[in-house]
């Protein structure tokens, strides 16, 4: 089988640009800020749909429901495909936030959402937000959300291209401004704000907070992470997702990992498959179980998902 391409889902969102246009030369719908390209989703009300070949215009859903074994892989359970795929553009900072942990989440009506980053690219000195000031207790915390200084509680980090973190469901977190992430996390679409630097959204309105749900997802032992340090290829390993980042040098090929699919991101370099699809930086695709070889054009990095 070829690999399988999916059309992107663009999100508007209050701290989003214009970088998919002018940096992976997307095409938007129009003049509004993008926050989110969802590029592989199986949400009930946001399903990616094949773009070409012989599954175009077939849901996600479709195919793991309808050919689960054929694409995917065998013994592979679950409703839906356990994943959701997005690039990020932060041209301004998300609201500080946390997902809901699998011990608290279906008490509060959510999902849990464990998730990593990889940072595509970035301004000089930009920041992310990760876990807790070491001292920081929960006690000054609440003090702080009653005071408008979240902001003071949490670690920052400043990253560069190339560097990756692990985001385990209750890691509070935010992503600044002058972020391209690229985002491999549960197919989960549950997110709780506890600070959102005292704006409005896109329709002038404050944006709804979740205090109550975000103090009993926040992991209050978090202090202080880093970003991570990757194990040779490997630069996140949990039950939910394996991400490894892998340089193929040119005319190299690759292939579907232990008869299962994989999730191809292309961080730099060419790759073209032998129905002569060409993928540049910023693509992604679906690798099924038994594809054809995928040759690169040129020396390429990218990044290897798959679930175990």
């Amino acid at each position: 089988m070829d690999p399988i391409t999916f059309q992107p889902i663009y999100m508007t969102r209050v701290w989003g640009g214009r970088s998919l246009e002018t940096t992976y030369q997307r095409s938007l719908p129009d003049s509004q800020p993008y926050g989110e390209s969802w590029e592989l989703s199986d949400r009930e009300n946001e399903q990616s749909i094949v773009a070409s070949g012989p599954y175009s215009g077939k849901t996600l859903n479709h195919l793991w429901t309808h050919h689960r074994s054929e694409i995917f892989g065998d013994n592979l359970v679950g409703e839906r495909f356990p994943l959701l795929i997005k690039i990020l553009d932060a041209r301004d900072d998300l609201s500080i936030q946390v997902h809901p942990p699998e011990s608290v989440a279906g008490k509060l009506g959510g999902e849990p959402k464990t998730e990593m980053w990889y940072i595509a690219d970035c301004d000089p000195q930009a920041k992310l937000y990760i876990g807790l000031k070491s001292g920081s207790t929960q006690q000054s915390f609440e003090n702080a959300i009653n005071n408008g200084t979240v902001e003071d509680e949490v670690h920052v980090v400043q990253p560069s291209p190339g560097e990756s973190i692990f985001i385990p469901s209750g890691r509070l977190h935010a992503i600044g401004s002058g972020f391209l992430i690229y985002e491999i996390q549960q197919n989960s679409d549950t997110t709780y704000r506890v600070f959102d630097w005292n704006r409005t959204g896109l329709d002038g309105k404050p944006r709804q907070l979740h205090v109550e749900e975000s103090l009993q997802s926040i992991d209050f032992e978090d202090f202080e992470p880093n970003m991570d340090t990757p194990d040779g290829p490997n630069l996140a390993s949990c039950p939910h997702f394996t991400v490894d980042q892998i340089s193929l040098n040119k005319q190299a090929h690759l292939e579907s990992p232990n008869d299962r699919f994989a999730i191809i991101t292309i961080v730099s370099g060419q790759l073209q498959s032998q129905n002569n699809q060409t993928f540049t930086p910023g693509d992604f695709f679906l690798l099924p179980r038994n594809a054809k070889k995928i040759h690169a054009l040129q020396d390429s990095k990218i990044l290897l998902t798959t679930i175990p």
